[in-house]
């Protein structure tokens, strides 16, 4: 089983990055803890992080027919973004919203979720915990 991890914008920055909201860890930091989780569930992970919205359709379009799941941050695109939405929605791979904060419980624009609605799970603020739910969901569905 192989398993695709999307991060989008500002993802990279996570230890900079309002540390008050997202905490000190770093993003190598949270891909060295999802990829110890993937090893412990003997599965597969693929890591892609963008800035640029386009880049990120592309890796949804270029994951059809070489992984079984994503999870996919895609930070402030999760309120602005139909490209994404209508990516997952084309390629129908198994996908797993993840914040880690909870946007609900932040500013009134962050309520909204475009990608949601094409999306099989959301986890949301559990921190980086919320990445290792996601997987351990998808593979325990898949």
């Amino acid at each position: 089983m192989k398993i695709l991890v999307l991060n989008g914008p500002n993802l990279n920055m996570l230890g900079l990055r309002e540390p008050d909201i997202y905490g000190k860890s770093t993003y190598a930091d949270l891909l060295a803890l999802i990829k110890a989780e993937a090893d412990r569930l003997g599965v597969e992970v693929e890591f892609f992080q963008s800035n640029h919205e386009g880049a990120l359709v592309d890796a949804i379009q270029g994951a059809y027919g070489r992984v079984d799941g994503i999870v996919i941050n895609p930070g402030a695109y999760t309120h602005t973004s139909v490209a994404l939405l209508d990516a997952v929605k084309a390629v129908s791979i198994p996908t797993v919203e993840v914040h880690i904060s909870d946007p609900d419980a932040r500013d009134e624009f962050r309520k909204i979720s475009y990608i949601r609605m094409a999306c099989v799970k959301t986890v949301k603020g559990l921190g980086f915990e919320g990445y290792l739910e996601a997987l351990r969901y998808l593979v325990k569905t898949l």
